[in-house]
């Protein structure tokens, strides 16, 4: 917040039942930022997409997954700082039905449990250690097409997959969303396929997903589509 104030820009911290859309919807500002982790940005971001302002991204939090994927030091939160004012560049968004906006991926089955235990319990070893002994495949259907899986992940732009983990990405303005499927106990392997938008449908009215890591329910069919070069992101320079 210091470091803030020094260079002229407005915080808050935001206090338990807040609403960081609401906050950023009604800001006055010329840019809205968010310091922290990746299920804190996307709400401020949208925030930023509807009014057409510039985004800031200070990473603040445990992985930082989009601010490493957009050049930003994850270990330097206050050099990110330095983006406000600085050159802008046009990023994609994904949506996840009407209102959902993510910034990474979207994912169901075996990660998506794991998000809401460690939402439950309180930490991911012990998340990880209650899932462990409970193989949970999920069942959906992707543009039509029957998917058994123990791992589905939609991404807003290309990533590089590897076993059991999903990378960084080369670019956020390709247009495009990455769909990964991994099958079996021990999944090492990944189906991937590409395309502007993708229908996902489950048996019942809802499917437990994560978006950007937060667990979140989503109703079926969800109609998940990027939006090219939506987000104004602002970027230190030399990043």
């Amino acid at each position: 917040m210091e470091a803030a104030r020094a260079r002229g820009i407005e915080t808050q911290v935001l206090r338990e039942g807040e609403d960081p859309f609401e906050l950023a919807r009604r800001a006055d500002a010329s840019a809205l930022g968010m310091a922290g982790g990746d299920g804190s940005l996307a709400p401020v971001a949208a925030a930023a997409l509807e009014r057409d302002l510039p985004f800031v991204c200070v990473p603040f939090g445990t992985y930082n997954h989009f601010a490493w994927d957009a050049g930003l030091d994850r270990d330097d939160p206050l050099g990110a700082l330095d983006a406000f004012g600085a050159r802008e560049r046009r990023v994609d968004v994904g949506r996840a039905g009407d209102d959902g906006v993510f910034l990474n991926t979207v994912s169901f089955g075996l990660y998506a449990a794991l998000v809401a235990e460690e939402d439950r319990v309180g930490t991911r070893v012990g998340a990880a250690a209650r899932l462990v002994f409970r193989p949970k495949e999920v069942h959906l259907r992707i543009d039509g097409e029957p998917v058994t899986a123990r791992i589905v992940v939609v991404g807003n732009n290309e990533y590089r997959l590897h076993p059991l983990e999903v990378g960084q990405r080369p670019r956020l303005d390709g247009g495009i969303l990455h769909l990964g499927i991994a099958r079996g106990l021990l999944p090492w392997s990944w189906e991937e396929r590409r395309a502007p938008r993708l229908s996902v449908d489950a048996p019942g009215p809802s499917v437990e997903a994560a978006i950007d890591g937060e667990p979140v329910r989503l109703r079926t069919p969800v109609e998940l589509r990027v939006e090219p070069r939506a987000l104004r992101l602002l970027l230190p320079e030399g990043r």
